[in-house]
């Protein structure tokens, strides 16, 4: 008994010590506060007023699990991302009672279904595209629509680049290195890849930070890599290079990447030996030259002028010239980190831009040499079925398949605490993206995204995806009337 009393006078000792070490740290937060200039809560509510950085964090929790409505969250709104999920998860993606969407709201995409769909029995195969054929030793072919947009080492974790790898190498998609250079991880998982040179040329840059030919040929000799991307501006910070935080630079990163570690990973905001038409012709040319592989470039279109001219020349001066696709950006693209005056306000968006570039390839006569692709948060079936009729060879996404990882939109990209492992070098919460059961994942989403967007093909009555034109779709106008994306968009006369 006496031992029970000893205890419970302890608890009671150390209660009381704990009491008063609260109500002394009260007390000194209310002195700070008060007496502090810089917060006018903080000075008017002491020590309350903190709770409000508090709840603001919150905030975008309890917004996306209890407030927000299915079809109102941005960027992404509970109902893509369930489809997202579900479909990486590989269960059933059907929904009940009626869609949630509204149907009339400007801009809303609507397929027009035939009366006679495509039978499942009478569907075809989806074409092979070949990418470089008429410019290069190494073209590039595939039959996939679908594939993994631009995210580097360092932007994201290793466990997320084994898992898309290893996923994209089952679905039989490519994946795209993003800026930071080739690592072992993008290697390991087998995946056809396209290398992607930033504006800092990580990973074949010499000191000075110019290209440098011998590791540009080290890269291409690896069988895995069969495209090579000249990254000329991103939709999320058009005119602003690649961004990567101090935090994340990690000695290995930093090692791929040709530069010192824990620094700010900072790219200049374009290439320095591109300034014009030519230059830039030039460059696509001598890459296309050392690798034997096909080269193109990446770019959110605001000013399109230039377009013109540079698909006229790449035509004059011949079939070998010019690049071999092209990757369209939305002006409301995803990052990693961008400053939000450029994420919020600079370049068009990929509905705009899209037919308006395969217009000019048509017009120029160069649409049959260069393939397009877009990106732009198509993430969804809908989605990316309307990129094909308005003209694309090929979607790419890199939130889709964030959320096919297990991505929750906790909006920590660039903190180096993504509590799902996908954008952090953290091992302890790294923990949580285990390789490989994420690659079934990443295979699941590509193969039902691919599945879903035939679906609607068949329902307009073609028998492929690729087949998919822009009469295929309307678009809801203010009136509330939609119209067909040809008369919005008509198609323009080639070259004679």
């Amino acid at each position: 008994m006496e031992l029970v009393n000893q205890i419970l006078g302890l608890f009671a000792y150390l209660f009381v010590i704990s009491v008063g070490l609260a109500v002394l740290a009260l007390i000194c937060l209310y002195v700070i506060d008060v007496t502090q200039t810089k917060s006018a809560i903080r000075r008017n509510y002491p020590v309350v007023g903190r709770f409000r950085y508090f709840f603001e964090d919150l905030g975008e929790f309890f917004r996306q699990y209890f407030f927000a409505m299915d079809r109102e969250e941005m960027p992404f709104n509970r109902a893509e991302r369930s489809w997202a999920y579900r479909a990486a998860k590989g269960v059933d993606s059907t929904i009940a009672f009626g869609s949630t969407r509204d149907l009339t709201r400007v801009g809303t995409f609507l397929f027009v279904n035939c009366p006679w769909p495509t039978l499942d029995t009478d569907a075809a195969k989806t074409q092979t595209v070949t990418i470089g054929g008429h410019s290069c030793e190494h073209p590039y072919t595939t039959d996939r629509i679908f594939h993994i947009s631009a995210m580097s080492f360092g932007a994201i974790s290793k466990p997320a680049v084994l898992a898309l790898s290893n996923g994209a190498r089952k679905a039989g998609c490519w994946l795209n290195t993003g800026e930071g250079g080739l690592s072992p991880y993008h290697l390991e998982g087998g995946a056809d890849l396209v290398f992607q040179i930033g504006t800092a040329k990580y990973g074949v840059r010499k000191p000075d930070g110019s290209l440098d030919e011998d590791k540009l040929r080290e890269i291409a000799a690896h069988e895995q890599v069969r495209m090579f991307e000249i990254k000329l501006s991103q939709g999320a910070k058009p005119g602003k290079g690649g961004i990567l935080p101090a935090a994340k630079v990690t000695g290995e990163i930093a090692a791929i990447r040709g530069i010192e570690a824990g620094h700010d990973s900072i790219s200049p905001n374009r290439h320095p030996e591109i300034y014009d038409t030519k230059t830039l012709l030039d460059f696509i040319d001598r890459v296309r030259e050392i690798t034997g592989k096909p080269v193109g470039f990446k770019m959110v279109v605001g000013a399109y002028g230039w377009l013109q001219d540079i698909f006229e020349a790449a035509y004059a001066r011949g079939p070998k010239s010019g690049p071999d696709f092209v990757a369209i950006d939305s002006g409301d693209g995803g990052t990693g980190a961008a400053p939000m005056p450029l994420m919020d306000n600079v370049g068009l968006p990929v509905r705009e831009s899209l037919p308006l570039v395969t217009d000019i390839l048509t017009a120029t006569g160069m649409r049959d040499r260069v393939k397009v692709i877009a990106s732009g948060k198509m993430i969804t079936p809908g989605l990316v079925a309307s990129a094909l009729c308005l003209g694309a060879d090929f979607v790419v996404t890199a939130r889709g398949f964030m959320f096919a990882l297990g991505c929750i939109q906790a909006m920590k990209c660039n903190k180096n605490t993504c509590p799902t492992g996908v954008t952090t070098h953290d091992k302890r919460l790294q923990r949580g993206l285990v390789p490989a059961d994420k690659a079934e994942r990443v295979m699941r989403y590509q193969q039902t995204m691919e599945r879903e967007v035939g679906m609607i093909a068949h329902s307009c009555g073609v028998d492929e995806p690729r087949s998919l034109r822009r009469y295929h779709c309307r678009v809801v106008q203010s009136s509330g009337i939609s119209v067909p994306l040809d008369q919005v968009y008509p198609y323009p006369q080639p070259l004679a």
